[in-house]
């Protein structure tokens, strides 16, 4: 398995390997249309879990194919209206987190919304099976369906759809959303912005999610997306229709959505990740064409980056 992925010079002008469907631009055309139908009927539970200075709250919206998702929403108190918002996004087969660590934010004066993805570790609902983790292949889910069931599209628009429903707080500037996440959190960061381009600033770190034939080329199948090699194994044992299923995967695959973005972006990657390869994460931020910044940290992984969270408070801040 390569530990160094391609040279530095290689890397900043890669622009992906993974095929892009032709239709590409019409399907999440059409997926924004569904979402856009949908009456989210939003719903604020007031938390067990309550802190002097912010009120926490179970947010509830019903998304597309009419799962309903969960977000926990934290706003400050005593803080004059109307205040910056941050949707965050947490990592493969993980959830929203705990309370606690939103409310850095909120000290700040910024309101904190943090989804769960539908069938992982949180509270959201996965119409496609059972409420709770049903997280094992989930980029898979749907590949052998029309395009439009694809669980990431799903997903996706859930994290466009909660942006927008953190626009139309009355205590949030519409004008000032921002997103974060690493990992898939990270992809989930891209993917959120994409669809939601009136999301101002974004912070994705070592972003899942892109260039699915590069992870593939590279043997890394394994870990997080050891589920293309369990597909293939058991779905495609001659790999007959390869191309297939990695144009069919296009359509979930973040560096093309990257195009989209308006808002202003902060990256960071860790040249030596095994896990998300930095040419696959290089194959989004070079298709970005808004004003961005990376941060690479030479000697870094798939792992915590050291000053990751406070530069991204503060490109917030800024």
């Amino acid at each position: 398995m390569p530990i160094i992925d391609m040279p530095l010079e290689q890397l900043r002008t890669y622009q992906g390997t993974n095929p892009r469907p032709g239709d590409f631009d019409e399907y999440w055309e059409r997926a924004l249309a569904e979402m856009h139908a949908v009456d989210p009927q939003v719903e604020l539970v007031p938390s067990s879990f309550q802190a002097p200075n912010a009120e926490c709250f179970d947010l509830y919206f019903t998304g597309v194919k009419g799962a309903r998702i969960h977000a926990k929403y934290v706003r400050p108190k005593h803080t004059e209206a109307p205040h910056p918002a941050v949707v965050m996004f947490h990592g493969y087969s993980g959830h929203s987190g705990d309370w606690g660590d939103k409310l850095a934010y909120s000290s700040l004066g910024f309101s904190v919304l943090a989804m769960d993805c539908r069938g992982q570790g949180g509270s959201s609902e996965d119409v496609g099976g059972v409420k709770g983790n049903t997280h094992h292949g989930h980029i898979i889910r749907g590949l052998d369906n029309h395009p439009d069931e694809l669980l990431f599209r799903h997903i996706f628009l859930d994290t466009a759809q909660l942006a927008g429903i953190a626009m139309e707080l009355s205590e949030v500037d519409p004008e000032r959303v921002y997103a974060a996440g690493g990992s898939q959190g990270g992809g989930l960061t891209i993917a959120c912005a994409a669809l939601e381009p009136r999301v101002k600033k974004l912070a994705p770190i070592y972003p899942f999610l892109s260039d699915y034939k590069r992870t593939w080329d590279m043997d890394l199948d394994q870990e997080a997306y050891g589920e293309l090699r369990t597909y293939f194994r058991y779905y495609d044992m001659l790999h007959e229709r390869e191309h297939e299923v990695f144009e069919k995967l296009g359509y979930i695959d973040v560096q093309f959505l990257a195009e989209r973005i308006k808002g202003e972006v902060l990256m960071s990657v860790g040249l030596m990740d095994t896990i998300c390869a930095p040419s696959t994460q290089f194959a989004a931020y070079n298709k970005m064409n808004t004003k961005k910044k990376l941060i690479i940290y030479p000697d870094f992984g798939h792992e915590y980056l050291p000053g990751s969270s406070d530069r991204t408070m503060q490109f917030f801040l800024d």
